[in-house]
Protein backbone atom coordinates (compact mmCIF):
# COMPACT_ATOMS: atom_id res chain seq x y z
CA UNK A 1 0.00 0.00 0.00
CA UNK A 2 1.61 3.41 -1.35
CA UNK A 3 -0.79 5.75 1.24
CA UNK A 4 -4.52 5.37 2.10
CA UNK A 5 -7.05 3.08 3.52
CA UNK A 6 -7.04 -0.24 2.19
CA UNK A 7 -11.17 -1.29 1.27
CA UNK A 8 -11.11 -5.24 0.49
CA UNK A 9 -8.23 -5.77 -1.69
CA UNK A 10 -8.00 -2.17 -3.71
CA UNK A 11 -6.34 0.83 -2.32
CA UNK A 12 -8.31 3.51 -2.01
CA UNK A 13 -5.91 6.74 -1.81
CA UNK A 14 -6.71 9.38 0.62
CA UNK A 15 -5.47 13.11 -0.20
CA UNK A 16 -4.05 14.81 2.59
CA UNK A 17 -0.54 16.81 2.13
CA UNK A 18 1.71 17.48 4.55
CA UNK A 19 0.07 20.13 6.72
CA UNK A 20 2.96 21.71 8.93
CA UNK A 21 2.49 22.41 12.73
CA UNK A 22 3.03 25.94 13.22
CA UNK A 23 3.37 27.31 17.01
CA UNK A 24 0.51 29.23 17.83
CA UNK A 25 0.26 31.99 20.01
CA UNK A 26 -1.41 31.33 23.61
CA UNK A 27 -4.79 33.27 22.53
CA UNK A 28 -5.42 31.39 19.61
CA UNK A 29 -4.55 27.96 21.17
CA UNK A 30 -6.72 28.90 23.96
CA UNK A 31 -9.80 29.49 21.63
CA UNK A 32 -9.08 26.70 19.26
CA UNK A 33 -9.29 24.41 22.27
CA UNK A 34 -12.54 25.82 23.65
CA UNK A 35 -14.06 25.54 20.36
CA UNK A 36 -12.98 22.17 19.90
CA UNK A 37 -13.93 21.51 24.15
CA UNK A 38 -17.56 22.54 23.57
CA UNK A 39 -19.05 19.24 23.51
CA UNK A 40 -22.66 20.08 22.44
CA UNK A 41 -24.30 17.64 20.19
CA UNK A 42 -24.83 18.58 16.42
CA UNK A 43 -28.84 19.21 16.90
CA UNK A 44 -29.68 21.91 14.30
CA UNK A 45 -32.05 24.41 16.17
CA UNK A 46 -34.34 26.63 14.45
CA UNK A 47 -35.65 30.38 14.90
CA UNK A 48 -39.06 30.05 12.45
CA UNK A 49 -40.24 27.43 10.16
CA UNK A 50 -39.10 28.45 6.85
CA UNK A 51 -35.48 27.62 7.96
CA UNK A 52 -36.40 24.65 9.23
CA UNK A 53 -38.25 23.63 5.98
CA UNK A 54 -35.26 25.12 4.30
CA UNK A 55 -32.64 22.63 6.42
CA UNK A 56 -34.93 19.39 5.65
CA UNK A 57 -35.05 20.44 1.74
CA UNK A 58 -31.10 20.50 2.23
CA UNK A 59 -31.19 17.02 3.91
CA UNK A 60 -32.74 15.61 1.61
CA UNK A 61 -31.22 16.58 -1.67
CA UNK A 62 -27.45 15.71 0.45
CA UNK A 63 -28.72 12.03 1.17
CA UNK A 64 -30.49 11.43 -2.24
CA UNK A 65 -26.98 12.13 -3.88
CA UNK A 66 -24.71 10.62 -1.02
CA UNK A 67 -26.71 7.57 -1.09
CA UNK A 68 -23.98 5.75 -3.38
CA UNK A 69 -20.96 6.53 -0.83
CA UNK A 70 -22.78 6.11 2.40
CA UNK A 71 -25.64 3.36 1.78
CA UNK A 72 -27.24 3.03 5.32
CA UNK A 73 -29.82 5.78 5.79
CA UNK A 74 -29.29 6.69 9.44
CA UNK A 75 -25.29 7.04 9.21
CA UNK A 76 -26.18 8.84 6.18
CA UNK A 77 -28.76 11.66 8.02
CA UNK A 78 -25.82 11.85 11.54
CA UNK A 79 -23.00 12.39 8.81
CA UNK A 80 -24.84 14.89 7.16
CA UNK A 81 -26.64 16.61 9.98
CA UNK A 82 -22.79 16.39 11.64
CA UNK A 83 -21.45 18.50 8.67
CA UNK A 84 -24.55 20.87 8.17
CA UNK A 85 -24.35 21.70 12.58
CA UNK A 86 -20.45 22.14 12.78
CA UNK A 87 -19.75 24.03 9.44
CA UNK A 88 -22.37 26.80 10.74
CA UNK A 89 -20.90 26.75 13.73
CA UNK A 90 -17.42 27.05 12.66
CA UNK A 91 -18.79 30.12 10.23
CA UNK A 92 -17.95 28.06 6.97
CA UNK A 93 -19.61 27.42 3.79
CA UNK A 94 -21.44 23.24 3.81
CA UNK A 95 -20.97 23.14 0.50
CA UNK A 96 -16.99 23.81 0.55
CA UNK A 97 -16.89 21.40 3.87
CA UNK A 98 -18.52 19.03 1.77
CA UNK A 99 -15.98 19.73 -1.15
CA UNK A 100 -13.18 19.15 1.10
CA UNK A 101 -14.71 16.05 2.96
CA UNK A 102 -14.98 14.56 -0.79
CA UNK A 103 -11.59 15.47 -1.60
CA UNK A 104 -9.60 14.41 1.45
CA UNK A 105 -10.78 11.37 2.48
CA UNK A 106 -13.67 10.12 -0.39
CA UNK A 107 -16.45 10.22 2.74
CA UNK A 108 -14.45 7.97 4.33
CA UNK A 109 -14.67 7.71 8.11
CA UNK A 110 -11.55 5.86 8.87
CA UNK A 111 -9.09 6.81 5.97
CA UNK A 112 -5.60 7.17 6.87
CA UNK A 113 -3.34 8.92 4.56
CA UNK A 114 0.48 8.14 3.96
CA UNK A 115 1.24 11.02 5.81
CA UNK A 116 -0.99 10.22 8.61
CA UNK A 117 -4.00 12.58 8.23
CA UNK A 118 -6.81 10.74 9.77
CA UNK A 119 -10.68 10.88 9.58
CA UNK A 120 -13.10 12.76 6.91
CA UNK A 121 -11.16 15.99 7.48
CA UNK A 122 -7.62 14.16 7.15
CA UNK A 123 -6.78 15.82 10.54
CA UNK A 124 -3.24 15.45 11.64
CA UNK A 125 -2.51 13.83 14.73
CA UNK A 126 -0.72 16.74 16.01
CA UNK A 127 -3.82 18.83 16.10
CA UNK A 128 -5.19 16.42 18.97
CA UNK A 129 -1.78 17.37 21.06
CA UNK A 130 -2.08 21.02 20.45
CA UNK A 131 -5.56 22.05 20.44
CA UNK A 132 -7.23 18.12 21.62
CA UNK A 133 -6.44 16.14 24.67
CA UNK A 134 -3.74 14.60 23.35
CA UNK A 135 -5.79 11.38 22.43
CA UNK A 136 -5.45 10.84 18.25
CA UNK A 137 -7.93 8.06 18.37
CA UNK A 138 -10.47 10.38 18.80
CA UNK A 139 -9.83 11.77 15.42
CA UNK A 140 -11.72 8.66 13.72
CA UNK A 141 -15.00 10.19 15.60
CA UNK A 142 -17.02 11.53 12.73
CA UNK A 143 -18.36 14.46 15.36
CA UNK A 144 -14.82 15.25 16.60
CA UNK A 145 -13.30 14.95 13.31
CA UNK A 146 -15.48 17.39 11.48
CA UNK A 147 -15.50 19.64 14.94
CA UNK A 148 -11.43 19.95 14.44
CA UNK A 149 -11.63 20.18 10.58
CA UNK A 150 -13.99 23.25 10.76
CA UNK A 151 -12.41 24.51 13.76
CA UNK A 152 -8.59 24.28 11.94
CA UNK A 153 -10.47 25.73 8.36
CA UNK A 154 -11.70 28.60 10.05
CA UNK A 155 -8.59 29.45 11.42
CA UNK A 156 -6.62 29.05 8.43
CA UNK A 157 -9.43 31.55 6.95
CA UNK A 158 -8.92 33.84 9.79
CA UNK A 159 -4.83 33.82 9.19
CA UNK A 160 -5.23 34.14 5.95
CA UNK A 161 -7.93 37.20 5.89
CA UNK A 162 -10.66 35.48 4.57
CA UNK A 163 -9.09 34.43 1.56
CA UNK A 164 -10.54 30.64 1.05
CA UNK A 165 -7.99 29.67 -1.60
CA UNK A 166 -5.13 30.43 0.07
CA UNK A 167 -6.80 28.97 3.51
CA UNK A 168 -7.54 25.43 1.45
CA UNK A 169 -3.86 25.86 0.36
CA UNK A 170 -2.54 26.07 3.77
CA UNK A 171 -5.29 23.14 5.51
CA UNK A 172 -3.67 20.87 2.89
CA UNK A 173 -0.34 21.94 3.55
CA UNK A 174 0.38 23.27 -0.03
CA UNK A 175 -0.28 26.79 0.31
CA UNK A 176 0.14 29.24 -3.10
CA UNK A 177 -0.45 25.72 -4.93
CA UNK A 178 -3.60 25.88 -7.13
CA UNK A 179 -4.43 22.17 -7.33
CA UNK A 180 -5.58 21.18 -4.15
CA UNK A 181 -7.95 24.73 -3.42
CA UNK A 182 -9.49 23.85 -7.39
CA UNK A 183 -10.44 20.28 -6.63
CA UNK A 184 -12.10 21.61 -3.15
CA UNK A 185 -13.96 23.89 -5.55
CA UNK A 186 -14.78 21.12 -8.15
CA UNK A 187 -15.51 19.09 -5.70
CA UNK A 188 -18.19 21.53 -4.23
CA UNK A 189 -19.82 22.23 -6.85
CA UNK A 190 -21.40 18.61 -6.40
CA UNK A 191 -22.82 19.59 -2.94
CA UNK A 192 -24.54 23.03 -3.90
CA UNK A 193 -28.49 23.66 -3.36
CA UNK A 194 -30.17 26.61 -3.33
CA UNK A 195 -31.12 25.74 0.65
CA UNK A 196 -27.29 25.43 1.70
Amino acid sequence: MTGGLVVGTCPVPARAGGQLEEPLADSVRGALSAAIANTAPPVPEFTDTDKRLAYLRWLGAMSDRLRRRKPDFQTRVEFLQTVWYESRRAGLDTTVVLGLIQVESAFRKFAISRVGARGYMQIMPFWSRVIGDGDPGKLFHMQTNIRFGCVILRHYLEREKGDLFMALGRYNGSRGRSEYPKAVFAAANNWIHPDA
